[in-house]
């Protein structure tokens, strides 16, 4: 199942910086893209159905770091 949730952060700068550090992510193989004047990132990524799903978690928790929230 495919899986897409979105991110805003504070700057263009910041929501950039967090792509970069998905292009190498161990966790999942996500997608990204940048929307709204660069300071908001959709994070797309296949979700195996075979039990709960850690990495909108990790995702989260990643974002968070880097003072994004979820929209």
């Amino acid at each position: 199942m495919k899986t897409e949730i979105s991110y805003r952060f504070e700057s263009s700068q910041v929501a950039n910086r967090f792509v970069h550090l998905l292009k190498n992510w161990h966790v999942n193989d996500v997608k990204t893209k940048l929307f709204n004047g660069g300071d908001s990132v959709t994070v797309n990524y296949e979700f195996d159905d075979g039990g709960f799903d850690y990495t909108v978690a990790q995702l989260d928790d990643l974002a968070e770091q880097h003072g994004g929230k979820e929209v």
